[in-house]
């Protein structure tokens, strides 16, 4: 497997290089930032209508920001392991229920067609998050591809070298999706059932980067993202290493997306040190880890999925709440200190 390991030690020396490699610079943001200092801009790149989004570090008083004197949130970890927990228990509960019904009929995955069990796994990875009670969104895909911002994309400040929007719906639809799903099928036949230690090692991957979807696209996390990230690479590496013990062959298939998620690792990591805050008039670096009072981690499946104003045209979280105003041929996003200013503004009081 030297392969996964070189992939895994690169996406390692990546994460721990990041903040001081040359991928982009804060020349672009400069200019908006001086001009708003407490806001944040996007505007027109050039005559072809490609746009670029300024940030600012959001100013928090002393008493308001978490960032003062940063606290593990622990309340959010309790919850992202009940969440993971209960994410593995119910693929687990299901593959083992499928087994019993094939087994009924004397049947086995081994004997179940090779594309009935490319489209079961083509789900498995692309709505594994049914299982997770927390509110793991995507970046909304439209907007994606038309270079629009949306939860977890285009919403933040993010590195120059960001891919077009239109790439990540095809790597994920097209490429990733499709390995994942042959790769588990030639395993789920090599093994014969569908409950396996190779196949729950897969899941285990899938059910890291839902809860990883929750702290980097939803709560905004963004220091928390980058070591969550790392968690979805090695998970990825041991899936794959899983898989190659079974058959070689879907090893190296599910071991070649580690090419993507440590691009995608290199992306968050660059992402987090272009978003510090503004503590005091001192810009600091989110620390690496989830901060108690940056978000809130609820369960989406008990009510408390939020209010309805995080949503794809605003995002709550992160370093304060922000709120998108059209104007004309520009788009201005205000950002606000806490969820209370944000609805006093929606409702008219902060004009």
């Amino acid at each position: 497997m030297r392969f996964i390991s070189s992939s895994v030690a690169a996406a390692l020396a990546v994460l721990h290089f990041a903040p001081s490699f040359g991928f982009t610079t804060p020349q672009r943001h400069s200019r908006a930032i001086s001009k708003f200092p407490n806001q944040v801009v996007t505007a027109r790149k050039n005559s072809n209508r490609q746009r670029f989004t300024s940030y600012a570090p959001p100013a928090l008083s002393s008493t308001e920001s978490p960032y003062l004197d940063p606290k593990i949130d622990v309340e959010a970890l309790a919850k992202y392991t009940a969440a993971g927990i209960t994410e593995l228990t119910l693929f687990g509960l299901s593959f083992q229920t499928v087994d019993l019904l094939l087994s009924r009929f004397s049947l086995s995955a081994s004997g179940l067609p090779t594309p009935l069990l490319f489209v079961l796994f083509y789900g498995c990875s692309l709505k594994s998050r049914i299982f997770n009670p927390l509110n793991n969104q995507r970046p909304n895909r439209s907007k994606a591809i038309d270079g629009k911002g949306s939860s977890g994309f285009r919403d933040r400040a993010m590195p120059s070298w960001t891919p077009p929007g239109v790439v990540f719906p095809i790597m994920w639809l097209l490429i990733i999706g499709p390995i994942r799903a042959y790769s588990s099928s030639l395993v789920a036949k090599s093994v014969g059932s569908l409950f396996s230690l190779p196949i729950m090692a897969f899941v285990l991957h899938l059910t890291i980067s839902d809860v990883w979807n929750t702290i980097n696209n939803t709560e905004k996390r963004y220091g928390a993202s980058v070591i969550g990230v790392l968690f979805v690479v090695l998970s990825a590496a041991n899936a794959a290493n899983q898989y190659y013990s079974v058959l070689p062959l879907a090893g190296k298939l599910l071991g070649a997306t580690l090419l993507w998620l440590v691009t995608a690792a290199t992306l968050i990591a660059d992402t987090w040190r272009l978003n510090p805050v503004s503590v005091g008039g001192e810009t600091r670096r989110v620390p690496l880890f989830p901060v108690k009072g940056e978000a809130e981690t609820s369960f989406m499946w008990f009510g408390g999925g939020g209010d309805g104003i995080e949503s794809e045209e605003s995002a709550g979280g992160g370093a304060g709440c922000v709120r998108k105003v059209e104007d004309g041929d520009e788009e201005e996003k205000v950002t606000y200190q806490n969820r209370e200013q944000l609805l006093k503004a929606l409702s008219g009081g902060n004009k």
